[in-house]
């Protein structure tokens, strides 16, 4: 694998990285990272995990072996073990170079390539200092094994990242617009604020649509998110909306042909309640179009 070398008191480039695995989301999860980098302007880095779990890179039988005729037994364990490890590497290496092959041919200059023995979520929080967002599929190598709708790990890589994630179901759609769940709240104009700092919405239809009721305090906030999304150079349209939460927002992107749904973590309110909670798996498992939470 290619690691960057970077010279002391050097800025880290912040990549998107790309969560490679064996799933069908495999291609599309390529294809909009590629997408995101070249908006963006940002290098794109391939990352694929070996899971720990599944795969240890060192098997540890103290305490296992019995009785002495059991010992061959345990050594072939462990030598089948180490041959699986092996084998699902060399699989690493395989997706990575493929995965590689598809950025390039999107129009990506270079892409750094990186394989790592651990969890995928402590692997993404280790690598936030030099990325700026994240891709992965809605639905995951391990979660398809499983018959899950949804990624076995994505809730916690939500949980435990400080870094947009964007994830993409299994087939790639140029996107052309783009809504936020937005509650008025300080973080959301937090959210508002780094959408207008960053390039990769500009130009494209943008939609800000707010879960509550429809009072005079909220058509203020609206219009103050308004103003500050104007420097984008995009269309804005806003939107109140009262109800359930995964039901209106869906329901609006249904209405109104949205791309893309952007959601962030804000503070207590309905939205932030509704994102940390039990609902989450419903939201994701309801996903078909690409999803971003903003932290």
């Amino acid at each position: 694998m290619t690691t960057e070398n970077h010279d002391d008191g050097a800025q880290m480039p912040h990549h998107v990285v790309a969560c490679i695995d064996g799933s069908e989301a495999a291609l599309a999860v390529c294809d909009y990272s590629a997408w995101a980098s070249q908006r963006m302007a940002a290098p794109l880095m391939l990352l694929h995990v070996l899971d720990e779990e599944k795969y240890p890179a060192r098997t540890d039988m103290t305490g296992n072996i019995g009785l002495g005729s059991r010992e061959q037994l345990q050594e072939e364990l462990v030598s089948l073990d180490q041959e699986r490890s092996k084998l699902a590497l060399k699989h690493g290496h395989v997706l990575l170079d493929e995965a590689e092959k598809r950025v390039l041919a999107s129009g990506v200059e270079k892409a750094a390539k990186r394989q790592r023995h651990d969890e995928l979520a402590s692997s993404l929080v280790e690598l936030e200092s030099e990325s700026q967002l994240f891709v992965m599929g809605l639905h995951g190598e391990s979660s398809a094994a499983a018959g899950r709708h949804v990624g076995s790990q994505l809730e916690t890589v939500i949980r435990s990242v400080h870094r947009p994630v964007l994830m993409v179901p299994d087939d790639y759609v140029e996107p052309r617009s783009a809504m936020l769940a937005f509650d008025g709240s300080a973080t959301a104009f937090r959210s508002v604020e780094l959408l207008s700092a960053t390039p990769v919405f500009q130009g494209m239809p943008l939609h800000l649509v707010l879960i509550g009721a429809d009072n005079p305090e909220h058509q203020e906030q609206l219009k103050r998110a308004e103003r500050l999304l104007s420097t984008q150079g995009s269309e804005i349209h806003t939107a109140i909306r009262d109800g359930d939460v995964e039901q209106t927002l869906h329901a609006y992107q249904q209405e109104n042909d949205i791309d893309i749904l952007i959601m962030g973590a804000y503070g207590h309110s309905r939205i932030r309640r509704f994102l940390v909670g039990s609902t989450t798996t419903k939201m994701l498992e309801t996903a078909r179009k690409p999803l971003v939470i903003l932290r």
